[in-house]
């Protein structure tokens, strides 16, 4: 492990490592070194005293599946659920486990299934149709925030997807999303500075409280919509809504009355299971709304840089689904078509193995030991682990050229030099084992569709340098005055030269929100 502190664990150390990177940057640039020095182990321990419990970092896949396989899939630790609640209200698949987790998992597996996401095409189609409109209005008309357009659409999508409720959010900021939006501007999952913020607990109960309200009207809504159509169809609800909560709501009222606890009309929602469902809607909210729009975004950042990557994305569409007009359209009557997009999904996969939104963490276990790739064996009792996906994808032992953006990678055969097992634990944006994203088939299904209904119609490209301009020309007098004067010198603006940088907001989102320009394709 690094130097260690009595006063600060690591926390000192991870604040002079982060000295000279951009006040924003994601935490985990500031132990790139680390990770270069324990490569022979893969795996180190971090001690973030007073903020968590000591954690063992790492980055290898071996170790990656002793901890999330059949075999461990060790538990989620306590912080875990601590540091969540404020975003997602209490308990939650991300935070659950035992049998409360297998309940809720079960519970929400339909919604998320393969037939159910294919469902939901034409909804989704929908969203981004708009988004293109939107999107239209800033063609060759100055600089503008993807990222907060990305991520108002995202919020359409998984809204729709969850609760069947339709916000617009795209064309005015709902109530539901601002809320959201608020806890995260007040959240961090590390930095003592927010954490220790006596204001942040009052802003963020006082805007989960609105989610919670809009969520459970909602929850009511759909429940007694299903009751009224299993009146008019001889006691069966009816199957026409296939968003996630209906067909968990279905199985619900099924296992209720199986049980005989109750007749139809008198048939009501727990308290309880009304209020974990809050819960786990809040977390498809966010990690559908947060992680999602990142990746679109950088999917595109990386499009703008590779046009010949680019180039053989638009051949795709072209050769599948025949010239832009009409597509959309083609679509919704035949949302099959995605799954012959393989180099589309091949971008995007390239795309999370670059940029992951998110890590895992797992609670270690009195019983439980884990090996690295030179034998030393460490008990894992009193400790957390955490699944660096970041570095896990990047491993120059398992990845042939591991920081080149290469989609082809994801097309050869075995025995091809790029060629990289999909079973062997290194590729984990979605995570791997019994704990893998409930959502990623509506993930991949919503990223294909952005692709192939934006990226044939629009180009996209960074405007950092007009940004900085924009926000200077904003800046008070006091500002102006601070650096006329010297006391306020130039930010540190790049990481390895690169400006879009992921930073430390929840879902890893590119710096400044990824300010650009957008024209039509040519």
């Amino acid at each position: 492990m690094p130097p260690w502190s009595w006063w600060f664990g690591h926390l000192a150390y991870l604040q002079r490592a982060l000295k000279d990177l951009p006040p924003d940057v994601n935490v985990y640039e500031a132990i790139v070194e680390l990770v270069r020095e324990h490569s022979d182990t893969e795996i180190f321990l971090l001690d973030f005293w007073p903020v968590f419990e000591p954690v063992f970092m790492v980055y290898g896949p071996d170790l990656s599946m002793q901890v999330s396989s059949n075999q461990n899939n060790l538990a989620k630790p306590q912080y875990s659920h601590e540091s969540l609640s404020p975003v997602v209200g209490g308990p939650s698949l991300i935070s659950m486990n035992d049998t409360d987790w297998k309940f809720w998992r079960s519970l929400l597996n339909p919604g998320f299934s393969n037939a159910a996401m294919m469902h939901r095409v034409p909804d989704l189609v929908d969203a981004v149709e708009t988004f293109c409109h939107e999107l239209g209005k800033y063609v060759d008309r100055g600089v503008f925030s993807l990222d907060d357009m990305t991520t108002r659409l995202t919020m359409d999508v998984i809204t729709k997807a969850i609760l069947d409720t339709d916000l617009d959010n795209q064309r005015s900021e709902h109530p539901l999303a601002q809320a959201l939006n608020t806890i995260l501007a007040w959240h961090s999952f590390w930095d003592p500075r927010i954490l220790l913020n006596p204001l942040r607990p009052l802003v963020q109960r006082y805007y989960g409280s609105i989610m919670d309200k809009f969520i459970r009207k909602e929850l009511e809504k759909r429940f007694q919509e299903m009751k009224t159509s299993a009146n008019s169809t001889g006691g069966n609800p009816s199957q026409r809504s296939k968003s996630v909560i209906a067909l968990a709501l279905n199985d619900y009222m099924a296992q209720k009355r199986q049980n005989h606890e109750t007749g139809l009309q008198d048939l009501k929602i727990e308290d309880n299971f009304s209020r974990i469902a809050a819960n786990q809607i809040r977390l498809f909210l966010f990690a559908g709304n947060d992680s999602t729009s990142s990746a679109i975004v950088y999917t595109f950042h990386l499009l703008s840089k590779y046009p010949e990557t680019l180039a053989k994305l638009r051949q795709e569409h072209d050769a599948i689904l025949g010239p832009p007009g009409g597509t959309a359209a083609k679509l919704k009557v035949n949302p099959s078509i995605l799954n012959q997009c393989k180099y589309t999904l091949a971008v995007i996969k390239e795309t999370l193995r670059l940029y992951p939104p998110a890590s895992s963490m797992r609670a270690g276990r009195a019983d439980v030991s884990i090996t690295d790739r030179k034998g030393n064996t460490y008990p894992t009792a009193g400790l957390s682990i955490t699944i660096m996906h970041k570095f896990v994808q990047q491993n120059p032992r398992t990845w042939p050229r591991p920081q080149e953006f290469l989609p082809e990678r994801w097309l050869v055969e075995p025995g091809h030099e790029l060629y990289v097992s999909p079973n062997n634990g290194a590729y984990r944006p979605f995570e791997q084992g019994p704990r893998s994203c409930i959502g990623q088939t509506l993930v991949n299904n919503e990223m294909r569709i952005v692709l192939i209904l934006v990226a044939r119609t629009f180009d996209f490209r960074p405007a950092y340098e007009e940004w900085d301009v924009l926000k200077r020309e904003k800046e008070g007098v006091l500002m102006k005055m601070a650096r006329a004067l010297g006391v306020k010198g130039e930010d540190v603006k790049m990481v390895d030269g690169e400006r879009a940088y992921q930073t430390s907001d929840a879902g890893a989102h590119p710096a400044e929100r990824y300010p650009c320009r957008v024209s039509l394709a040519a």
